[in-house]
This record gives structure tokens, C-alpha cells and sequence, in this order.
């Protein structure tokens, strides 16, 4: 029987299920209702991981017909992941079975305890065995350890500066959907991501919040030379970010508040709008953005390299439409190639020379400004940004973050001024 008949491997999400394929997803989900996680691990490593000794018949028997699949090697990876998936949603909702998430990833650290038992399932064992051992390898095993690390966020930052970039993935909602999704990842899988995505951001603004109203008591009381006597009765906060108080208090007020002429991101953003996006040609379009651009670029280190660079490349965006009226679709993508130059390409040799050459010159809080205003200018384009993002993330995931310190504060800063923009995070009145 050829199982995969059954499936179009061009797309996981919209293939059809195999009648075996199911069988296991049933089952797990009618375990997982009943059963607790130590139970539950047991299962699965006794099924999935020694591949001998499960006490369910027609669950083995669905396995085995899978495996029979001479391109069950190409898909079973995604079987794989959407069994550990159901058996996480379900436990992701109880805080007490939250810890056994960790320990079902790391089953498949782990090498077969047990011989091969059944010698009538021998060949089938062997060859679950060889498959398990690649899925350890897939981007949807990745993105399992990923999620531990989003699990584990409430752990202590302790000796932080020494541990791998990866463990801080849970401080990034923006993250997320690249960092712990793909493409091919099942639907319960996208929802239950997003949901997590919400509310890791709804904490990020809440610990600002928080932050941000107790410096703003303390500092009142001790102007008014009352800390002595009634600072005890506030409630400490502190500083939620990995910023230092100086760099995050100069981000709160870059990112809430106005400049020298009493205007914030959104303004310039909408005045440029108004004037400049208005009945232009695309060529119009692009001169008028590079001023827009650069406007918030200290002139020192733009005459040295970069304006040039930036105007090079806004005139290399789609030269045969410079003559046509700025549309949507012209300004998405002029606004997604920019986010190639400036950070990162994700489809080319994953370059970022520039990206770490303004944090050096401008700072974090700078840098981030400048991508603030791309955004603020095509809102559309924030998953674009997000992916670039997620990227670098995942290129440097395993180095020290003290060797990555610039990324650290630019993933710490944009943090800030998107949940400043883009969230309901406001603190425009205690700043004021």
C-alpha cells in the first residue's frame, strides 16, 4: 500500500491526511484528554523513540504502514511534529504540566533504550529509528527548541551575557511567527503561536508600564522631598529590559516623544505622506523618501559612505517604473528593499554589513529610528522587517550574547519602540 498517494508534498498544510496518519492523531489526542505528561512521555518515547514494546496494536499497525512508504523519509518529520504539537497545546494551557514541553523535545536527544523486541517488526523498527534520528536535523525540530527556550523566559536571567543568543528568544514577540513557524506548519500549530505571541507582547507593555509609572512616582516624591517619607509604600520595578536604565530611558523618550520642532515619529511619518506620496512619479517618489531617510541620519557619518550607498540603492529599485505613478505594490516593495539593504537580505548571502556598521555609528535607539520611519511610512511592510529580523536571530543563535551585544541592544530597542508604535503601550503623559 503506498501511504503517500495520499499527500502533495508542495504543500503540508493543504494535503490530505492518510486514514494511518490519523489513527495516530486520534489517538493522541484522546490520550492527552485523559492521561497526565508523565504518562504521555512514556508513550511517545515508547512508540516513537525505542519504536518497540507499544501496547496499542492498531496504532502500530497504522505506523508501520507509513513506514512501509519508501517516502516516508520526506514527510514524517511533519508527523512527528504535529503529535508533539497536540500533546503542547494542550499542556501550554496548564501551567503545572508547562515543564513536561521541555522534557518531550528533549526525547529525541536521546538514543533507543531498548532492543528490538518484536522480531516480526524488526525491519519496520530500524527504519523509524533511522527517520527519528534525521528529525533531530529539521527546521521543525528547531523550532521545538525554540519554543522551549519561549517556555522558559520566566527563568532568572542568571550569568545571562555567557548563554547562547537563543535562550532569549521569549523577550521577542516579533519573533515568533519566523523564529517557532513555517510555511508548512499545521494550522493548530499557527494558532496556538500566535496566541503566545499576544500574550508575551501584552507582558512586554505591562513590565514597561509598570517600569516607566514607578521612575515616574520616585522621581516625583524625591522632587517634591517626600521619598524619604512615602517611598517605601511604591512598588519596585525594575528595569524589564536588557538595556541599561540610561539606554532605556533615552529610547522610551526618542520613541514617545517629540523632537526639537514638537513632532513625533507618526508626524513626520504622515507629513511625508501627505506631501511627498501624493500624485508623484515613482523616480519623485524615491528622491523625496532618500530625503526623508537621511533626515534622521547624523550628517558626520552619512557624508562618509552611506548616503551615497542609500541613494544607489533606492535609484536600483525597479528603474523601469521610475516614469509611473507611486502605487501600493511600488511602495511595498520599495520599502522591502530597503529592509534588504539595511539589514539583511534573507534570500541572498545573508550580508549585514550595513545593519552592524549603523548600530556601531548611530546606536541602537538611532538605528531603530531609522527603520521606525520605513514603517510609520508602509505599515504593511512590518512582517517584512520582522523576517530580517528573525533571520539574524537565527544566524547568531548559538554564539554568547556577549559576543553579539550589538544585536542584543538593537532586539532590546526595537522591542521598545514597537510596542511604543505599534502596541497599546502609552507613555506619552508621564513623559511629558
Amino acid at each position: 500500500m503506498n501511504v503517500q498517494s495520499s499527500y502533495s508534498r508542495s504543500d503540508y498544510g493543504a494535503r490530505l491526511v492518510s486514514p494511518q496518519e490519523q489513527v495516530l492523531y486520534d489517538h493522541w489526542i484522546g490520550c492527552v484528554n485523559s492521561e497526565p505528561p508523565n504518562v504521555l512521555i512514556e508513550r511517545f518515547n515508547t512508540l516513537f523513540v525505542d519504536g518497540t514494546g507499544y501496547s496499542d496494536r492498531q496504532v502500530v499497525s497504522s505506523l508501520d504502514k507509513i513506514l512501509l512508504d519508501s517516502h516516508a523519509d520526506m514527510y514524517f518529520h511533519h508527523i512527528l511534529n504535529r503529535c508533539c504539537h497536540i500533546l503542547i497545546n494542550r499542556w501550554q494551557k496548564n501551567r503545572e504540566y508547562q515543564p513536561a514541553i521541555a522534557e518531550l523535545v528533549t526525547l529525541f536527544e536521546y538514543s533507543p533504550s531498548h532492543a528490538v523486541r518484536e522480531v516480526s517488526r524488526a525491519r519496520s523498527v530500524r527504519r523509524l529509528r533511522e527517520i527519528v534520528s534525521q528529525f533531530r536535523k529539521t527546521e521543525q525540530y528547531l523550532m521545538l527548541k525554540r519554543l522551549v527556550q519561549v517556555m522558559e523566559r520566566e527563568s532568572e536571567p542568571i550569568l545571562r551575557s555567557r548563554q547562547p543568543l537563543g535562550t532569549l528568544i521569549g523577550r521577542y514577540p516579533y519573533l515568533y511567527e519566523h523564529c517557532l513557524l513555517s510555511e508548512e506548519s499545521p494550522k493548530e500549530q499557527k494558532t496556538h503561536i500566535r496566541r503566545m505571541r499576544h500574550q508575551a507582547q501584552k507582558k512586554v507593555e505591562l513590565d514597561l508600564s509598570q517600569y516607566v509609572n514607578y521612575r515616574v512616582r520616585r522621581s516625583r516624591l524625591k522632587r517634591e522631598g517626600l521619598l524619604e517619607e512615602q517611598g517605601r509604600w511604591l512598588r519596585p520595578s525594575n528595569n524589564p529590559t536588557l538595556l541599561s536604565d540610561r539606554e532605556l530611558v533615552d529610547s522610551l523618550q526618542q520613541f514617545s516623544g517629540k523632537d526639537s520642532q514638537g513632532r513625533t515619529y507618526n508626524d513626520l511619518a504622515l507629513r511625508f505622506r501627505s506631501q511627498c506620496c501624493e500624485a508623484v512619479t515613482f523616480k519623485s517618489f524615491k528622491d523625496n523618501f532618500y530625503e526623508y531617510l537621511v533626515s534622521g541620519v547624523d550628517p558626520a557619518y552619512g557624508r562618509q559612505h552611506f548616503n551615497d550607498a542609500l541613494y544607489q540603492n533606492l535609484k536600483d529599485i525597479y528603474p523601469e517604473n521610475d516614469s509611473q505613478r507611486l502605487n501600493d505594490f511600488l511602495l511595498v516593495r520599495t520599502c522591502s528593499n530597503l529592509f534588504n539593504f539595511l539589514v539583511v537580505d534573507p534570500a541572498g548571502s545573508h550580508s549585514h554589513f550595513v545593519f552592524i556598521d549603523l548600530i556601531n555609528n548611530l546606536g541602537a535607539t538611532l538605528t531603530t529610528g531609522l527603520l521606525l520611519r520605513i514603517l510609520l511610512l508602509c505599515r504593511k511592510v512590518k512582517p517584512y522587517l520582522e523576517r530580517r529580523l528573525s533571520t539574524l536571530f537565527n544566524h547568531y543563535e548559538l554564539a554568547k550574547q556577549d559576543s553579539v551585544g550589538w544585536l542584543v541592544k538593537i532586539l532590546e530597542t526595537l522591542n521598545l519602540a514597537l510596542s511604543l508604535t505599534f502596541g497599546h503601550l502609552d507613555i506619552s503623559h508621564t513623559l511629558a
